[in-house]
């Protein structure tokens, strides 16, 4: 493999790190983001690809060899915006390394699990990744309710192996640079498991002052997640995948970072440390 790697969302949470991580590794970049005046790291080419927009797709393709591909954020149908870029992907012997989400091999009906067998069926070399909740959500979809001190969602008493998406993007790394684990799909977590209750925990310990959990019904979560600005079909997504979460089927525990990127991903005591700097740094 000795062509271009593109990684699309490269100014994301799991595509900047990743970006990084293969600039790192000698691996010649070419970072895809909407805009084309985006900032990506340097070394990394600014490429400007929209999944909106077809006339991006040949651009961005050019001299590459292996993609990163993932949905955009508080999309509800993975399939339609990314089926030509596996389609081109298909056509040109390119690899795909996708990103979807624990669980959904559960179910050939659920979107992300018809946007993975697109993949698996159109003929191009690929991996897919499985993630598990990320920690940085904290920082993120959570972060209205963290400042406020009270964490609300559907989650119940159920533990989730959290995890970082700088290990994200180190499984990804791996899984693109190396043909060793082509053909096969990864669940990616955290090294251990804990409730929401014993995140907040961390969090106020990591923040210096009072968090809460406070488990809601799935109804009370989508009106107060629309009330704040989620689109509601994507509100209603959310409360629908926090039901694995309460019943504790993401709890498990599984060594593919390490298979991937060869190192232990952090515990969520380090991640949180990492966000609280974050906090503290919109704060200042």
């Amino acid at each position: 493999m000795s062509g271009k790697i593109l990684v699309i969302g490269a100014t994301g949470n799991v595509g900047a790190p990743l970006v990084s991580e293969l600039l790192a590794r000698g691996e010649k970049v070419k970072a895809a983001t909407r805009s084309a005046a985006a900032r990506v790291p340097a070394g990394a080419e600014a490429v400007r690809f929209d999944l909106d927009d077809p006339s991006t797709l040949e651009p961005a393709l050019e001299e590459v060899d292996r993609i990163y591909a993932l949905s955009p954020a508080g999309n509800v149908d993975p399939v339609t915006p990314l089926q030509p870029l596996i389609e081109a992907a298909a056509a040109r012997g390119i690899k795909v390394v996708l990103q979807t989400a624990i669980g959904v091999d559960a179910d050939d009906n659920i979107p992300f699990r018809r946007l993975e067998l697109l993949l698996e069926r159109s003929g191009a070399p690929f991996v897919v990744l499985r993630p598990n909740w990320f920690t940085d959500n904290f920082a993120t979809y959570w972060r209205a309710g963290v400042e406020q001190g009270e964490i609300r969602v559907p989650a119940g008493n159920g533990k989730t192996s959290f995890i970082d998406t700088r290990d994200i993007a180190a499984a990804a790394a791996g899984a693109l640079t190396s043909s060793a684990h082509d053909g096969k799909a990864f669940v990616l977590t955290g090294s251990e498991s804990h409730d929401y209750a014993e995140a907040a925990v961390l969090l106020s310990n990591a923040l210096g002052r009072r968090i809460v959990y406070q488990p809601v019904d799935g109804k009370t979560f989508v009106s107060e997640a629309a009330a704040g600005g989620v689109p509601q079909d994507y509100a209603e997504l959310l409360a629908a995948i926090f039901h694995p979460v309460a019943e504790g089927w993401t709890a498990g525990v599984t060594d593919a970072v390490q298979t991937l990127s060869g190192k232990q991903p952090r515990t969520l005591k380090a991640s949180i440390a990492d966000l609280a700097e974050r906090f503290r740094a919109k704060a200042a």
